[in-house]
């Protein structure tokens, strides 16, 4: 089926998404323009945002933890005879969605880290780094 929107078109280039139609979910008889697993990824995105905001993240491990079950699923599914359903498909998307913001967290994090220590390398006053690093965690 062919995506007649530009923002169908943009979501299937941004999650490269191939939405075959058995994998698709259907509202009012048309296609969704990604795939029900695209789909969960994007429904986690965009809750993962307030989700983080009012709950925090979890521990590093835990969000990794929150994307295993996509990578499995979708490699047992690719490398056997296993066919997923539209389903699990959608929660182990929205599952990695919401775990994929935690770990843009968790990049941030690392890179203001490494921007004080390389800074502090250059830098007398360590004490102004370390607060001006606060104002960035």
């Amino acid at each position: 089926m062919e995506c007649t929107t530009k923002f169908g078109r943009f979501l299937r280039i941004f999650f490269g998404c191939h939405a075959r139609p058995e994998r698709s979910f259907y509202f009012r008889g048309k296609q969704f323009p990604i795939c029900a697993r695209c789909t969960g990824e994007l429904v986690g995105l965009i809750a993962g945002i307030p989700i983080a905001i009012c709950l925090g993240y979890p521990k590093f491990w835990i969000a990794v933890l929150m994307m295993l079950p996509l990578v499995i699923d979708g490699f047992v599914q690719r490398f056997t005879k296993y066919e997923s359903n539209n389903r699990r498909r959608l929660i182990t998307g929205i599952l990695f969605g919401v775990a994929f913001i935690f770990m843009l967290i968790y990049f941030h994090r690392t890179c203001i880290y490494i921007a004080g220590w390389i800074l502090k390398l250059f830098v007398k006053d360590a004490e102004r780094i370390d607060r001006a690093m606060e104002l960035f965690l």
